[in-house]
């Protein structure tokens, strides 16, 4: 059979088709911008307080996504606390009075840098218990391989140390 009985060889994709495959990729890239940033009737009217709303949501951790803030989450538990946010910057809270309130509600998870107390002591004092432990298990081996003397030699060894010594080895 020859090249041009073959369907499609050879030829470039209709131009059409390459309008529409670039559509479909912006519009699955716009996607989760747009999400992040909510519907607009989600956004607070006034600039300065829709930046304040976004600050807040950015020190709030989605309780779903567990590693994304609740302004980059698309979940729906993220959308609700970014329109609690909302809603109390425009009832006239200021920013602690709405992280108290988000606070109280979930918990010290909900919070990026959750406060120093009882509870949470363990989880600031990780990272310098975790280098004490590496330290000390460290330390103490290179302090015995310096203090460790070599085995005596035996006969054999001996002899062969002391040929190689009058220059008799190989």
């Amino acid at each position: 059979m020859s090249g041009a009985g073959r369907r499609g060889e050879g030829r470039s994709p209709h131009p059409l088709h390459r309008v529409a495959f670039a559509a479909l990729l912006l519009l699955a890239m716009a996607g989760p911008a747009l999400a992040a940033v909510g519907r607009p009737e989600d956004r607070l009217r006034d600039p300065a307080l829709e930046l304040q709303a976004q600050q807040i949501g950015r020190e709030l951790r989605c309780l779903v996504c567990q590693n994304e803030s609740i302004e980059d989450s698309d979940a729906d538990l993220a959308r609700d606390l970014r329109r609690i946010v909302r809603e109390r910057l425009a009832a006239g809270d200021d920013r602690a009075a709405v992280v108290r309130f988000v606070h109280e509600r979930y918990g010290d998870f909900v919070l990026f840098r959750p406060p120093f107390n009882a509870v949470t002591a363990l989880l600031w004092a990780m990272p310098l218990v975790a280098l004490g432990g590496g330290l000390l298990m460290v330390l103490p081996r290179r302090r015995r391989a310096a203090r460790a003397e070599p085995a005596p030699l035996n006969e054999a060894e001996r002899r062969r140390l002391d040929e190689l010594e009058r220059g008799g080895g190989a």
